[in-house]
């Protein structure tokens, strides 16, 4: 029997300064004044056509990602958070997130986030060093990356994250590992660490820059992980490590293959119907200026399609296995509605090649599970 699972909102905020060559969001260069107020009204009218599916819910957590959101003034972020709060249940203690660049006019505005009712910053440092800063495209210097740590801190966000590259081109480990040694420096709660990697529809793809040889890229991997935990940062996902009690709850309600209503240009939703037994997919129209032109209109949601039970496996999987902790046998059930049957004879085949472990009524991969894990899901892939 398929159970609601607990609820999130995302919101996609789609300007930057410029298009980083390795990006392959749904982002786009700011040529002229961002329309602050008629993207919010726009956000607002979409979450207002969303509301009703969701209705007697609590939202646990709200994350605002783009883009870059900290181009926007806190006045809009202010006015976007009441708004959302006049038509959703939010949580009391909901943890409210906002991506944020280290450029001087964005780290400038940190307290007024802060008072606008943001109390979690995701801060994009990608590297601490100006010359790789400038091959990934990033506006910002390595003096600013610090300097927005340090800020974040005066600002009064006592729980903020850092996002760290590696193998980047011509990256060394030292350079890695002094990447780590600044970030644990500055204090954040959590550090984001993850593989540059050349994504289809990038500049980076098109023009690829000469990465380091894998097995430098799975040595400074191994290295740094080793000292982000001597630093008292645990890894708890694939990239994702934190101090203690300062795991992401947004993120983990995706891993855990929970519920999100997804507002903005490009924005992806995910909601289960208990009642119908059914679990929906929504997605946005992706420009921004279509969003804008379509606001108020019920044709402004660029679809919606029920997940077909036969993918359901793969999906759930597809979350719960990047994390250490696995899942528990009933959780595949109460948020699938199947029987863990229906991971069969794929899960006892990888239990056997000693890729996944089953122990205590918990199911996780195990230390060589999780280093291949592309080569696990390909297993349960429809």
């Amino acid at each position: 029997m398929l159970s609601t699972p607990p609820l999130s909102l995302y919101i996609h905020v789609p300007w930057c300064v410029r298009k980083c060559p390795y990006c392959d969001f749904n982002s786009h260069a700011a040529d002229t004044a961002l329309p602050e107020h008629e993207y919010v009204k726009a956000l607002l009218d979409d979450l207002e056509q969303q509301a009703p599916s969701v209705a007697g819910r609590r939202v646990e957590t709200i994350f605002i990602g783009g883009g870059t959101p900290s181009l926007f003034s806190p006045a809009a972020i202010r006015a976007l958070l009441e708004g959302i709060r006049l038509r959703l249940d939010i949580a009391a203690d909901a943890e409210v997130t906002m991506e944020a660049n280290p450029g001087t006019a964005e780290i400038a505005k940190f307290q007024g986030f802060r008072e606008a009712g943001v109390n979690r910053l995701s801060i994009g440092i990608q590297s601490f060093h100006d010359t790789h800063l400038k091959k990934l495209g990033r506006i910002h210097d390595s003096r600013e990356a610090r300097l927005a740590a340090e800020i974040a801190h005066s600002a009064g966000f006592e729980n903020f994250n850092l996002d760290l590259m590696f193998g980047l081109p011509n990256q060394t480990m030292d350079e890695a590992l002094t990447d780590i040694r600044t970030a644990a420096g500055l204090n954040p709660t959590h550090i984001s660490f993850y593989q540059l990697t050349l994504e289809p529809n990038t500049v980076f793809h098109k023009y690829p820059p000469r990465l380091p040889e894998d097995d430098r890229i799975w040595a400074m991997q191994q290295s740094c992980q080793a000292l982000l935990a001597d630093h008292g940062y645990r890894q708890y996902e694939v990239s994702a490590y934190a101090r203690e009690g300062y795991r992401c709850r947004h993120n983990l309600n995706y891993w855990r293959f929970g519920d999100y209503l997804g507002i903005g240009a490009g924005a992806h939703g995910k909601i289960t119907n208990a009642a119908e037994q059914s679990i929906m997919r929504t997605w946005k129209i992706k420009h921004p200026q279509h969003y804008l032109e379509f606001a108020g209109r019920p044709d402004r949601q660029g679809g919606r399609a029920a997940v077909p039970r036969e993918d359901l496996p793969f999906e759930f999987l597809m979350n719960h296995l990047r994390l250490r902790e696995g899942f528990a046998e009933a959780a595949f059930g109460k948020y699938t509605g199947l029987p863990l049957a229906a991971l069969e004879p794929e899960l006892s085949d990888c239990i056997a090649a000693e890729l996944v472990e089953r122990r205590d009524g918990v199911i996780r991969c195990t230390d060589t599970g999780w280093n291949f894990l592309d080569n696990v899901l390909q297993r349960f892939l429809n």
